[in-house]
């Protein structure tokens, strides 16, 4: 697939799954930053066209031309066609192990780029080994994991090494993502592809493997590295002077990070550590959240990895598909987590970056992290040079999509001072 033919295509962004809680989110960020008509060629598609006709009046009398197109997550012919229209498909249909193996076929097939917002490393993982050469051959950018898992961890990253390799020369030889704050409700859809890689994980070894390994993602013959020093249990950190515990969207963010430094021929070095934590703040309160959030997390994995228990989770203390917060609890939702990266020689140095968000982490961020990433992969410089295959955030967009983050979804990427890291 030449790039005449991509620049020739009817759309340069589709957005897959429009009806949903999140795709609704993402067509009104898109219709509100770029209008309908206008500088933008995109489209809003799913399988029901009353419902995509729903969502378009929403978006207002100014959207009314807005284009829609139907296919069906199950049906590949309806989704090649869909494909075939666009420079970009950004889906936000889950659980993706579920509802989006076909998509990413079509598009790998197609030459059609892809970004999503899964969290689920075992269908990653497979998709990747189904679909890498064709995507190759195709020209298809694949990028999964645009939104909050794993945008600000992989793109606060290279972020952070970036300023190392500026300032001191050198690659930081480790970097400790600690969420400092977080308000937010939590994602349904989250909910429901956590649930279903527990399920997948009691009858299927490689996705028990997926899921446990930390070098899961990267490249075959790649998948080795450092141990992980990510907190099992409340530890003092001294870095940020804080309790810490575990951080629920540790799993996946920790391997897109280890994926992006493999793929980048090993920019960050071959025995880079990267790990994330939760800070609860100093004395016996911080050590009394850490245990408690430890406790918390233990006990959710121990429910969820039983079919009874799980589902009783599910059913009746986990939020569905499709639900989520209201515009004033999504307007009200922020994030700020720090990223300490360690000079390899000197710890007097060693640097620290802070990405923040206006906007909750699940959704309002979220649907910005993703529309931006889309245009990003249709528009910029460096994801249009990449040859095709699978990608993460920071090795197909990097300082191109931060610069957007920054100028148009509410998120900030910054240095800390040494002397105020830990306020």
């Amino acid at each position: 697939m030449t790039q005449a033919k991509k620049q020739e295509r009817e759309f340069e962004v589709v957005i897959w799954g429009a009806t949903g809680f999140t795709g609704r989110l993402v067509a009104g960020y898109l219709a509100a930053e770029y209008g309908v008509g206008k500088n933008l060629r995109w489209a809003i598609a799913g399988r029901s066209e009353e419902r995509l006709k729903a969502i378009r009046k929403s978006l207002g009398k100014n959207a009314s031309t807005l284009p829609i197109i139907l296919a069906d997550s199950h049906d590949p012919e309806s989704l090649v066609n869909m494909v075939r229209r666009s420079k970009v498909v950004c889906s936000t249909v889950g659980p993706f192990a579920k509802y989006g193996s076909e998509l990413v076929a079509a598009c790998a097939s197609q030459g059609t780029d892809y970004c999503d917002i899964t969290g689920e490393a075992h269908w990653i993982r497979a998709m990747i080994d189904a679909h890498e050469d064709a995507a190759k051959k195709s020209g298809a950018r694949i990028v999964n994991c645009c939104g909050f898992d794993s945008l600000p961890s992989d793109l606060g990253t290279l972020f952070v090494q970036s300023a190392m390799q500026k300032q001191h020369g050198v690659a930081a030889s480790e970097v400790a993502m600690r969420v400092r704050r977080m308000k937010g409700k939590f994602s349904g859809g989250t909910a429901a592809s956590m649930l279903a890689a527990f399920e997948a994980g009691t009858s299927d070894k490689s996705v028990r493997r997926a899921l446990a390994h930390p070098y899961s993602l990267n490249p075959v013959g790649e998948q080795k590295g450092p141990s992980p020093t990510d907190p099992q249990a409340p530890r003092w950190d001294e870095d940020v002077q804080s309790w810490i515990a575990p951080f629920i969207m540790a799993n996946i963010n920790t391997k897109i990070v280890r994926r992006s430094n493999a793929l980048s021929d090993w920019s960050y070095g071959r025995n880079f550590r990267y790990s994330e934590a939760m800070m609860t703040g100093r004395g016996a309160a911080g050590f009394a959240r850490a245990a408690m959030l430890t406790a918390s997390l233990g006990g959710f994995m121990a429910l969820a990895a039983i079919p009874p228990t799980r589902s009783l989770l599910n059913r009746f203390f986990l939020p569905q598909p499709g639900e989520g917060p209201n515009q004033q609890e999504r307007e009200q939702g922020m994030f700020d987590i720090l990223l300490v990266a360690q000079h390899p020689e000197n710890d007097d140095i060693s640097l620290t970056a802070r990405v923040t968000a206006d906007r909750d982490p699940g959704y309002g961020a979220t649907c910005r992290m993703l529309g931006e990433s889309a245009v990003c992969l249709a528009r910029d410089s460096q994801p249009r040079s990449l040859p095709g295959g699978f990608w993460t955030p920071a090795v197909a967009m990097g300082q191109q999509l931060i610069d957007r983050l920054c100028e148009k979804a509410g998120m900030t990427f910054s240095l800390v001072p040494p002397k105020t890291r830990d306020s």
